[in-house]
C-alpha cells in the first residue's frame, strides 16, 4: 500500500512539474513550431518562384535551379537560428560544434567536395549547358544533366556516362553545341580535274540525310601531297548521329567516285604515295592489298 502513494505521489510530482513547463513555455514551444512550419513553407515558395523566374529570363535551368537551392539553404539556415532562438537556446556552442564538424568533414571527403566545388564552377560559368555536345578526356557525348557533384552524358549507342566535375574544370572541353563536327578525307592524283571532285563530292553530300546545312559542308582542297592532291570534307552532324552520319559520307562519296572513275590515290605511313587505285563501277576483283 505504502509503494502505491509513493508512485501516485511522484506521478503527481512529474505532472506537476509538466504542467508548470507547459504553462511557463507551452505558447513560446507553440509559436516558434508554428514559426518554423510557415517559414519553411515561404521558403520552399521563394525558392520555386525564384527558379521560375531565372528561366523565364532565359537562364540556364541548371543555373536557375542551383539559384533556388542556394537561397533555400541560406534561408533555412537563417529560420534554424531564429527558431532556436525562440527556444532560448544559445546557438555560439552550436556554431562553434558545426565548424569543427566542418573540418573534419572537409578532410575526410576532399573528392566529394572538390567535386562540388567544380559543379559550383561550371553551373556559374557555364563552358556548356544541357544539350549541348563536349568531349573532355577523350569521352564524347551529349550533356545531359549537371548536378553539384557528376556532368551526365548520353553517349551515340545510348549509354549514360558520368563524368566527376572535377576532372572537367581546368581541362580543355570541346564544345560542339548542339552539333558535332565529322571530318574525312581521300587522297587523288595531281592532274585530276579537283573542281569536278570538288563539285561531285558537294552534290553527293545534299542528298545524305543527317547532315546539318548550318553550318554548310565544307568541300576542299586541304593539302598536297607527293603525286596527288588530299581532299578533304567537314560537315556537322547531330551529336547522337556522328559514327551514322560519317559512315554514310564515306559511303556515299565512295560510291560517288567509284561511279565517274575517279582514282584514288593510298598513302603510306611517313607520306609515301602508293600505286593508284582506279575504282572500277562493275569491278569484281578486289583491290590489291597494301
Amino acid at each position: 500500500m505504502e509503494t502505491v502513494n509513493e508512485n501516485i505521489e511522484t506521478v503527481s510530482v512529474w505532472i506537476g512539474v509538466l504542467t508548470d513547463f507547459a504553462i511557463e513555455y507551452g505558447f513560446q514551444i507553440l509559436g516558434a513550431l508554428v514559426f518554423l512550419l510557415v517559414g519553411l513553407l515561404v521558403i520552399n515558395w521563394i525558392g520555386n518562384r525564384l527558379a521560375n523566374v531565372a528561366q523565364t529570363k532565359n537562364i540556364d535551368v541548371t543555373l536557375s535551379m542551383f539559384m533556388g537551392s542556394a537561397v533555400k539553404f541560406i534561408l533555412i539556415v537563417i529560420l534554424i537560428i531564429i527558431t532556436l532562438g525562440n527556444f532560448g537556446i544559445s546557438i555560439a556552442p552550436l556554431i562553434a560544434l558545426a565548424g569543427a564538424i566542418t573540418f573534419g568533414a572537409t578532410l575526410a571527403l576532399q573528392g566529394p567536395i572538390s567535386n562540388f566545388g567544380a559543379g559550383v564552377a561550371i553551373i556559374i560559368t557555364r563552358p556548356f549547358v544541357v544539350g549541348n555536345v563536349i568531349t573532355v578526356h577523350g569521352v564524347s557525348g551529349v550533356v545531359d544533366r549537371i548536378t553539384l557533384g557528376i556532368t551526365f552524358l548520353t553517349g551515340e549507342d545510348g549509354e549514360q556516362i558520368a563524368v566527376p566535375n572535377k576532372e572537367i574544370v581546368g581541362q580543355v572541353i570541346v564544345n560542339s553545341l548542339e552539333l558535332r563536327i565529322v571530318e574525312t578525307k581521300f587522297c587523288i592524283p595531281a592532274d585530276t580535274d579537283t573542281d569536278h571532285v570538288i563539285k561531285l563530292v558537294r552534290s553527293t553530300l545534299s542528298k545524305i540525310e543527317g547532315i546539318s546545312q548550318d553550318p554548310v559542308p565544307q568541300v576542299g582542297i586541304q593539302d598536297f601531297t607527293y603525286g596527288g592532291i588530299i581532299i578533304g570534307i567537314r560537315v556537322w552532324a547531330p551529336g547522337l548521329k556522328y559514327f551514322q552520319v560519317r559512315y554514310s559520307v564515306n559511303g556515299s562519296v565512295f560510291e560517288a567516285l567509284k561511279a565517274h572513275k575517279i582514282q584514288l590515290m593510298t598513302m603510306a605511313a611517313g607520306g609515301m604515295i602508293l600505286p593508284s587505285l582506279t575504282i572500277e563501277e562493275n569491278s569484281s576483283s578486289p583491290p590489291p592489298v597494301l
